[in-house]
């Protein structure tokens, strides 16, 4: 019964702190995860606010008139109107390409999670099973030990009554044996 009991405490001990290990394990991993996905985002955001930068240099770009009295635009001012958009059009591609590690980031982060749910249902109901399993085991045993007893006292009621079986033969073959022994007569 000790033993029995026993092993049953050592399996739920070893559930909880395997859970325990597995939980700061992921913790750990989803810290590095958030880490990751924050200098993406990060990244994201300075690009765009380097092209709202650029933007506010091709509008300035577009206002400079640096020809005859500063009436008209030079080829050299619409050279470098066409430069800042090419410099915004790079950043706009930079921008796609930052923004799609950003998204599958998130969808991996995602499907991790997915995947630890699934994990964590799966170990969830192996633990259950298990304790269902040694609950099981754990009513059967009570079920052997009342038994035990109960046919313990069985042995005990069978016992009393053999010995007050026996002590009454042997007070009847006493109370016999008195009664038949011969009488002595005295001359």
């Amino acid at each position: 019964m000790n033993y029995n009991y026993l092993k049953f405490l050592f399996a739920c001990i070893l559930v909880f702190s395997g859970s325990a290990i597995l939980k700061a394990q992921d913790s750990t991993a989803l810290k590095t995860d958030s880490i990751t996905f924050e200098s993406q985002r990060a990244r994201v955001n300075k690009l765009l606010n380097e092209r709202s930068a650029k933007f506010g240099d091709y509008d300035s770009s577009l206002t400079k008139k640096t020809g005859v009295f500063g009436l008209f635009k030079t080829k050299g001012d619409m050279q470098k109107s066409i430069d800042i958009l090419r410099n915004i059009v790079i950043n706009d591609n930079h921008i796609f390409i930052e923004t799609r590690k950003l998204l599958d980031l998130k969808d991996a982060q995602s499907e991790r999670y997915q995947k630890l749910a699934a994990e964590y249902d799966q170990q969830v109901s192996a633990y259950m099973k298990t304790i269902n399993k040694l609950q099981q085991e754990n009513d059967k045993l009570r079920g052997d030990i009342s038994n035990l007893e109960n046919s313990d006292q069985g042995n005990d009621n069978k016992l009393f009554i053999a010995i007050v079986i026996i002590l009454g033969l042997v007070i009847s073959v006493i109370y016999l044996y008195l009664k038949q022994k011969p009488k002595k007569l005295t001359v």
